[in-house]
């Protein structure tokens, strides 16, 4: 079942199931509350399919990467958070400041939560995953490294418009059969399996919850692997998981 949020014509913030090209309102993200007669998707603005109250994002959760890059794997996320402010939705732009700087896409599994949780089991972690959803973990490289003394994640990963989510949030997936794709105009720049994750979702969403209380809508971006490349003004950047649907930004 895939989930969405839109904006409709006049202004009105829905949030429900899809199917047949139409959004069936639900009073609330995993309701079974209809609200309203369905609305065609087509004249609708897709927004971020969740609103959360937190944004984590993961660092070296891939085998391939850490192996790459003489990292040791992680027995806990290597974790960092992102603003809300910093959300951006399917078809929007991303304007990058001036004198930025490299700026990378990372694509990235999201892991979005159904149920409040803390200190859950890996058990009681996956029952609490509503579903999934493509990011775009965009990262200005030359900030986070700009001061020797204190790498600075935050302002590097919180620019406006630097987490783009959607563009749906599909609970009916395997993770492990995920494939994600980042599309840099018509070519294909970053492709990696789900399955090379060092700690998979139930384990990052248990480890997660031992150290702050997870809340219903809240995103985990999984981390990304080999692959991740610089992107400038003028490109359109689109994150691609078949089972999910394609999230495309331009880069302004």
């Amino acid at each position: 079942m895939k989930w969405a949020r839109i904006q409709t014509a006049d202004e009105q913030i829905l949030v429900g199931v899809v199917a047949d090209g139409q959004l069936h309102p639900r009073a609330a993200l995993g309701s079974d509350e209809a609200t309203g007669a369905p609305i065609l998707l087509d004249g609708a603005t897709l927004l971020p399919p969740t609103a959360p109250g937190k944004f984590i994002g993961l660092w070296n959760n891939f085998h391939a990467a850490a192996e790459r890059n003489g990292l040791d794997m992680p027995t806990h996320p290597l974790y960092f958070l992102k603003p809300i402010s910093s959300l951006a939705g399917p078809g929007d732009t991303v304007t990058l400041p001036n004198d930025i700087g490299r700026v990378l896409f990372e694509g990235e599994l999201g892991i979005v939560i159904g149920e409040t949780c803390a200190n859950v089991s890996e058990e009681e972690a996956d029952d609490a995953i509503f579903g999934y959803t493509c990011i775009n973990d965009i990262t200005a490289l030359d900030i986070l490294t700009a001061d020797a003394s204190f790498p600075q994640w935050t302002r590097a990963k919180g620019y406006d418009g630097f987490g783009v989510i959607g563009p749906v949030i599909e609970t009916d997936v395997n993770w492990e059969d995920i494939t994600i794709k980042v599309m840099v105009g018509e070519r294909e720049r970053q492709s990696y399996p789900a399955a090379d994750m060092i700690m998979n979702p139930a384990k990052i969403v248990s480890k997660l919850s031992s150290d702050m209380t997870l809340s219903a809508g809240d995103v985990i971006a999984c981390g990304t692997s080999i692959g991740a490349r610089p992107i400038k003004a003028g490109q359109e950047v689109t994150v691609v998981i078949d089972e999910i649907g394609a999230l495309p930004v331009t880069i302004a």
